[in-house]
């Protein structure tokens, strides 16, 4: 318009008609640069990241992996603290700007079978330990990538233990509730404290409360079962040896909490340093934990894990496994994110698997313990190693059910278990909370 206005009224209407016919080749020129330069163009993904604890190292893998892909860029979006990842990837969607990668709980990938892409075809399907793609497999497509393999269970101090044992602590000698006090006592003759529980409700919810789940066979299928007769209001908890037993367990350790005059009280960042400190022996969290307390560390690396034991019987299931499974997995949308995107970040998921520098990411930089064979990078953190330790003698408790768990089971259930943890609710309370909960569940 700017150039018709400056153009003179006595401008013949050959030369109109030249300068139009200058202005239609430049167009197409136009047109053909854009088209051109499409295909250098810088394209962005965003991650959606639900695993707090590692936000940083995501953010330092996503600048990695665009130095060595310049076209390719990646926006790590952390969930917010206190929203499930269901309901944030919900939101995003309803929104209609979807995460590109979305990192979801186990429970939650089959919700999203219309959403994800089929990866059934990306190489690193038959690279993946057999196990952890069960909850990936939805109507025998392979719809979501295994993040890591995480585990969980008491943390130890072996400084703290050491010194309370006055020798070389050994983890396997705790094989019964009795031997856990004892060692609770041990370590508060010593001066420091036994225990520090964190009260996040996905901490009490998803980890501690699913024990009660996990413990009731080795047969994932009676584990099933035993979760499909809850919903249909066919186990009663009262009665149920395992449940009392995980329970007893938790009143022993809300006896020796740190913090149990004000319960609800701690942060999670007051775990690891705690524990770092030597302030604490023991401290309920996973394996995901180290990289905070490696800020606090006062005992040379050296901290393991110990299982939560349900009875005083050394034989019991569970009192000599430690939890583990495929803990987080990752999603790549298909409804509002366009090929390049889709492509763009299969490339990323392959650089965490085959690249050096995304297999050093999450072993050396997360601390995960990667769900893929041809990682043969030995975790450096005592955490892991401790975990690995226990997936390698075959003690551990597969939590293969977690698929089943419904997505806000560990918000409404954590919640009945910060409510018995700061006392406002007895065992019949809890039972009752749970039951029905279970009951309500489509």
């Amino acid at each position: 318009m700017k150039r018709r206005k400056l153009l003179s009224m006595v401008v013949s209407s050959a030369l109109i008609l030249s300068l139009a016919a200058g202005c239609g080749t430049n167009n197409n020129t136009a047109k053909n640069n854009t088209s051109s330069s499409k295909s250098s163009e810088t394209v962005k993904i965003t991650f959606l990241n639900s695993k707090g604890e590692i936000e940083s190292q995501l953010e330092d893998a996503a600048k990695a992996f665009t130095k060595e892909n310049p076209n390719i860029t990646v926006d790590v979006i952390p969930a917010p603290a206190g929203q499930s990842p269901f309901e944030k990837v919900t939101s995003m969607y309803a929104a209609g700007n979807a995460p590109t990668l979305a990192m979801l709980d186990p429970g939650d990938i089959a919700k999203f079978k219309d959403k994800f892409l089929d990866l059934s075809g990306e190489k690193w399907v038959a690279d993946a330990i057999d196990w952890t793609l069960s909850v990936a497999r939805v109507d025998g497509k392979v719809i979501a990538f295994p993040l890591a393999v995480e585990g969980y269970g008491f943390i130890y101090n072996k400084a703290v233990l050491d010194k309370a044992f006055g020798g070389n602590f050994d983890p396997k000698s705790i094989k019964t509730r009795d031997d856990l006090e004892n060692a609770f006592k041990k370590v508060e003759a010593t001066g420091a404290k036994a225990l520090e529980i964190s009260p996040m409700d996905w901490s009490l919810g998803a980890h501690f409360l699913t024990l009660a789940y996990a413990d009731q066979s080795k047969d994932p299928a009676q584990v099933n079962k035993f979760i499909s007769d809850l919903k249909a209001g066919k186990v009663n908890l009262a009665n149920n040896k395992v449940f009392n037993g995980l329970m007893d367990t938790f009143d022993m350790m809300k006896k020796y909490n740190l913090d149990k005059s004000n319960p609800m009280a701690p942060t999670y960042d007051k775990g690891p340093e705690v524990i770092g400190k030597g302030e604490v022996g023991f401290w309920f969290m996973g394996n995901w934990a180290w990289p905070q307390i490696k800020t606090f560390d006062t005992a040379n690396g050296q901290y393991g894990f110990i299982p939560v034991p349900i009875s005083n019987n050394p034989d019991d299931y569970g009192n000599s496994q430690i939890a583990v499974g495929p803990s987080k997995f990752i999603g790549i949308d298909k409804t509002q994110n366009n090929a390049a995107q889709q492509d763009a970040a299969k490339k990323f998921l392959n650089w965490l698997v085959y690249s050096q520098a995304g297999q050093d990411v999450l072993v050396n930089k997360a601390n995960v313990i990667p769900a893929f064979k041809n990682i043969v990078l030995e975790p450096q953190d005592p955490l892991a190693k401790s975990i690995k330790q226990y997936m390698e003698e075959g003690n551990t408790l597969r939590l293969e059910f977690n698929t089943i768990l419904p997505s806000d089971h560990w918000s409404k259930l954590g919640a009945s278990m910060q409510k018995y943890l700061s006392g406002v609710t007895d065992r019949k309370g809890l039972i009752n909370d749970i039951e029905s909960y279970w009951k309500s569940v489509q």
